[in-house]
């Protein structure tokens, strides 16, 4: 047969609604809170000993059915096996790399560094807070930002009383630092 009709296993794993997942910047560090680490593991175990288990016993029941082809349970659990193993891939990848970064040591300090909440004004006084976090843990809804964005990267190093050029897609636009502040104790 040939090779142009024939699907590769590994393009089967790769299409099934592949949603694009947030990239480090190559040679870049995985900075992590212990709080962001501590959720993905808890993630990744719970992939590992309950959904993925129930998924495969599924899967077996359907697959004793009969015809495969027209079976939705077959079908769809082993879409849902290539999604659950396609998330275990990502998740143990981004934990071996992740470089744990405590906040709670900077406490106190007034320049802005990894998990810093940052309280900025920009030139239309419109205040701002976003807290910086790592690219695995940051929620734009909850006010949080990735340390790899812009307006993080902006920050990054300055502290409270810095007036900062920030990059936006409307031109530049100058920021002043008001307030820099982390957490007091460990995420422990």
């Amino acid at each position: 047969m040939n090779k142009a009709f024939v699907k590769e296993r590994d393009d089967a794993d790769d299409e099934d609604g592949d949603v694009s997942l947030p990239q480090l910047p190559q040679g870049a560090r995985n900075y992590m809170t212990p709080t962001g680490y501590r959720r993905l593991k808890a993630e990744l175990l719970g992939l590992i000993d309950d959904e993925r288990p129930k998924i495969v016993e599924t899967v077996h029941w359907a697959a004793k059915n009969g015809d495969r082809s027209e079976n939705g349970d077959y079908l769809y659990g082993k879409k849902r096996l290539r999604e659950i193993d396609r998330r275990i891939r990502f998740l143990t990848k981004r934990l071996e790399t992740a470089e744990v970064t405590d906040p709670a040591v900077h406490h106190g300090n007034d320049q802005v560094f990894f998990g810093a909440t940052v309280t900025y004004v920009d030139e239309d006084d419109v205040a701002r807070t976003v807290t910086i976090l790592g690219i695995d843990e940051a929620d734009a809804s909850a006010h949080q930002v990735s340390w790899i964005s812009p307006i993080a990267r902006t920050l990054l190093k300055s502290r409270v009383g810095d007036v900062l050029k920030l990059l936006t897609p409307a031109g530049v636009k100058e920021i002043e630092v008001l307030e820099v502040e982390y957490p007091d104790t460990s995420d422990d």
